[in-house]
């Protein structure tokens, strides 16, 4: 008799799950699962975003969801494959309420790791393909109004005699990209952004900056970059594309908008949004306020002794344009992370003296590693032509719970460190301070944890490891007098210009600041994992903290992150938004404790 097929082993796999869920069994569900083993559902049976961790972890999940989920039509998509003992499968499946898809894998015929997806709600289909609008009704009536007529009384009416139910605060691409996912499912949103246009926190940047991502990694919702579009998109190109990308999706986009200030009112279900738009007051009653003010929420501007003597230009990072300005200055820059490194060579392009003032280590990824070793498989023209579109990488990707990423990860940078040594060993020699990471697993474990602590290189480092943009490393700033700035030991830098990269605050900060203190400690730090690493406090928490899922405000949520992280998270935050209006039952499983208040 032949060994079974990975075909087979999955279908009997999901056989099995089937007649155990179907006839209510949690634990023997859960038994099916290995000793090592993760559930990561994202919104189809948890209204939730949660990992669940173990079989009890899973048995429990289960006991508490099965018999309103009733989830049904376990079945395999497309072939499943094997290698390293280990068996992958793509599947489909229902609950009484929404379609989803899942990621299988099976050890020795047991599941580690299995991710389930909502993807469309019964009945709030997204309109597309054959059930696209038509766009008109053909035959001749008198007084019709033409699409761009209906497009404006719609516009005009919104926040007058209609108002939204979701207001976003926000208008980078994580609110656009939530727009767009609202539009398409019929939910009335409004983006409110100081800025003008879309695109202008962008726009606003320094000169020099592109993206460190790959186009592969950063296209948005429904309209993917055409495939002549730089690997690495210009910060003005991916401005003007946000721009295009907002009008042609039909957002309600109010820009020179300003949220001063939200409260929430209980006893109605709804806040109250006051805004000054293009210098008019004006107040919203939506149901649901989003912050999608992203990773880069507050700037954090360290107050150093004698800072207020400066008579030179001091300024956070935010607010560095170029370095046009500054030939034959002597520019401090104080931190080592992206944008540190990118204003250094900014500045040493425009004939500036710079100075680095690394105050703790640093990961740096070589771009073409890091492209190669750590995306290439997912995020890439490689992997397009492998049949990885940009929603199966996304997927595959998100089918990883965090608790096993670092220990796939280390391996990635372990190699790294191979390939690039002699590249680590001139960092080192110029007294640049490396690390990987508190346990080796890298930039995007760093990113998780943290949000900050690493530096893409694109070139920079170089200039370090030369000594054209000098480093003072292992120091803390002790004073700044009127033209210089001291460090703790003893030594003293002459400077013209000090820019302050020293990144931002967890984004309840806006909370703290648009609606009050005690809703931005109700709901606590966003983003982390509880790793306990450095920057990361535990407990461990199994998923970013508040990002794309309810917390403990109700009808506050926070929305951001990169590119891609703003185009996959923002299909499951936009389906527990329209569940909501639609008045269906959202009972949430798994709410996260607050173990930390920013």
């Amino acid at each position: 008799m032949s060994a079974p097929t990975p075909n087979d082993t999955v279908d009997r796999w999901l056989a099995e799950l089937d007649a155990a869920l179907r006839r209510g069994d949690a634990k023997a569900a859960a038994a099916m699962f290995g000793d090592d083993c993760y559930w990561r559902d994202l919104v189809a049976f948890t209204w939730n975003i949660r990992t669940m961790e173990g079989r009890d972890a899973i048995a429990d999940m289960l006991g508490a969801t099965l018999a309103r989920v009733q989830p049904s039509g376990w079945a395999r998509l497309g072939e499943a494959s094997e290698a390293n003992g280990v068996t992958e499968a793509w599947l489909r499946f229902e609950t009484a309420l929404a379609r989803g898809k899942g990621q299988l894998r099976l050890i020795g015929g047991r599941a580690w790791t299995l991710l389930t997806t909502m993807v469309e709600l019964k009945g709030h289909e997204e309109p597309h393909g054959d059930t696209r609008p038509k766009g008109t009704e053909h035959g001749i009536v008198r007084g019709r109004k033409n699409w761009a007529e209906r497009r404006a009384e719609a516009s005009a009416a919104m926040g007058t005699s209609v108002q939204p139910y979701v207001v976003i605060v926000g208008g980078g691409q994580g609110g656009i990209a939530l727009g767009a996912r609202l539009k398409r499912l019929g939910v009335p949103a409004v983006i409110l952004e100081k800025n003008p246009r879309p695109g202008d926190s962008w726009r606003n940047r320094y000169k020099s900056l592109c993206l460190h991502d790959p186009v592969w990694y950063d296209h948005l919702p429904y309209l993917p970059f055409p495939d002549h579009w730089p690997v690495f998109s210009p910060k003005d190109k991916i401005g003007d594309w946000l721009e295009m990308y907002t009008k042609v999706m039909e957002l309600e986009y109010w820009g020179s908008t300003e949220c001063t200030h939200a409260a929430y009112d209980e006893a109605r279900g709804e806040w109250t949004v006051e805004l000054v738009r293009e210098g008019r007051p004006m107040t919203l009653r939506p149901k649901q306020l989003v912050l999608a003010t992203g990773m880069s929420a507050v700037p954090n501007v360290p107050t150093f002794p004698g800072s207020e003597t400066f008579l030179g230009e001091q300024m956070h990072s935010s607010r560095f344009g170029s370095g046009e300005k500054y030939a034959g200055k002597k520019a401090v820059v104080i931190g080592s992370n992206n944008s540190a490194h990118d204003i250094c060579a900014d500045l040493w392009e425009h004939g500036a003296d710079v100075t680095m003032i690394q105050r703790s280590s640093t990961h740096v990824a070589r771009s073409d590693s890091l492209m190669d070793l750590a995306l290439g498989a997912l995020y890439s023209e490689q992997a397009v032509r492998a049949g990885v579109d940009t929603d199966t990488a996304d997927l595959i990707f998100a089918s990883l719970p965090y608790k096993a990423l670092p220990a796939l990860q280390v391996p990635v940078y372990d190699e790294m460190k191979r390939r690039d040594a002699d590249f680590y060993a001139r960092l080192e020699k110029a007294g640049f301070m490396l690390d990987f990471g508190d346990d080796g697993s890298g930039l995007f474990m760093k990113y998780l944890r943290r949000g900050s602590g690493y530096y893409i290189d694109v070139g920079a480092s170089e200039l370090v490891a030369n000594g054209d943009v000098k480093l003072k490393s292992g120091v803390q700033v002790e004073r700044i007098g009127p033209s210089s700035v001291t460090f703790s030991d003893g030594s003293e830098l002459p400077a013209d210009l000090i820019v302050y990269a020293t990144g931002y605050g967890s984004m309840n900060g806006w909370a703290a600041r648009l609606i009050s203190q005690e809703v931005a400690d109700r709901v606590g730090k966003c983003w982390g994992l509880g790793s306990g690493t450095r920057k990361d406090p535990g407990p461990w928490e199994g998923e970013l903290r508040n990002m794309w899922k309810p917390t403990h405000q109700p009808g506050l949520w926070f929305h951001g992150g990169n590119l891609h992280q703003s185009r996959h998270y923002s299909q499951f935050l936009s389906l527990q938004l329209k569940a909501r209006m639609e008045g269906i039952p959202t009972p949430v499983y798994g709410m996260q404790p607050v173990h930390h208040l920013s």
